[in-house]
């Protein structure tokens, strides 16, 4: 198995691991482990972007100690899965319909045969976007949805998505796509300092997801290619249609960080309020990874969470 086990991070027991081949060709990694007791169902964890089933050992056990089976998956491109480019710190797709080719093979190939109904989305970011976008064509695949500091714009760190949109498909269009986009560079994991970073105000995560880093630097990668920044605002700006909320039908929890400075709340807000079926909570104080911050959030994040998927608090 390649999972690997950490001091603070061991894998959940009852890890198995299995392969799943897009319909375009690309292998994924993906992991099914299943509760002792009675099961409440399934819930799905997605992953955002440079992350790995790795990353969210803790939230799957609090997953299971819920009752509940879980499934994930590595997208295309990170963690375990196959890298398109010969250099496999680009995380890199032309397409977000590429994303989306990944989780229904994953729906399709994992979760429906393997686990037990219903099936329940627990979605970060990049994932939350992707999610959405399935969820419009098909009503199907998820009962319901947790879709945690989804990425429907991006933060302040960042220029204006126009702006990105622009000079990305500029670039894209001098054949300029699978390269990093200027500026920017892989910073070496002893690099990423605790302090001022916008993903975690929790000192002991931060430090776990570096671990895992520094022991599988396989599974890392650094900024996204200027395709994948092209690819990410097309996405976004279908996303920003008010038809494109309205369109979903799969009731849907949106979870905001009050502090996120990766993606914007109020693009988060704008979204909740044009659907038909969802609803918002923001999490005053939180970073971009609310799974990963500090207990007192997660305890927010859990409240939600288990009010609003179906067994969860039994």
């Amino acid at each position: 198995m390649s999972f690997q086990s950490f001091p603070d991070n061991p894998v959940p027991e009852g890890a198995v691991e299995q392969t799943v081949t897009t319909a375009d060709g690309v292998k994924l990694r993906a992991a099914v482990w299943r509760p002792a007791g009675p099961r409440k169902g399934t819930v799905c964890v997605i992953h955002g972007r440079a992350e790995s089933i790795e990353k969210y050992y803790e939230v799957i056990g609090e997953l299971l100690g819920r009752g509940f089976a879980v499934a994930s998956f590595d997208w295309r491109g990170q963690g375990g899965s196959d890298r398109r480019l010969d250099n496999p710190r680009k995380g890199h797709v032309d397409d977000f319909s590429e994303f989306e080719r990944d989780l229904e093979a994953f729906m399709q190939q994992v979760a429906l045969p393997d686990c037990p109904p219903p099936f329940f989305a627990l979605a970060h970011s990049t994932g939350g976007l992707v999610c959405l976008r399935v969820a419009r064509r098909s009503r199907q695949t998820f009962s319901r949805m947790v879709l945690v500091s989804p990425l429907l714009d991006f933060g302040g760190f960042a220029p204006s998505r126009g702006v990105i949109n622009f000079t990305a498909g500029a670039f894209s269009l001098l054949g300029l796509g699978d390269a990093f986009p200027p500026g920017s560079r892989i910073a070496q994991v002893e690099e990423r300092g605790f302090k001022g970073n916008p993903l975690t105000s929790d000192l002991r995560r931060f430090e776990r997801s570096v671990a895992v880093s520094k022991a599988r630097p396989d599974l890392t990668i650094g900024p996204p290619t200027i395709s994948w920044l092209h690819a990410a605002c097309r996405a976004m700006n279908e996303a920003s249609n008010p038809a494109f909320a309205a369109s979903i039908r799969i009731p849907t929890l949106m979870i905001a960080a009050g502090e996120d400075k990766v993606v914007s709340p109020l693009a988060i807000e704008r979204f909740t309020r044009e659907m038909r079926i969802g609803s918002q909570i923001v999490i005053p104080g939180a970073r971009h990874e609310i799974l990963m911050e500090r207990d007192p959030m997660r305890g927010l994040f859990w409240a939600a969470f288990d009010a609003f998927i179906p067994g969860s608090a039994e």
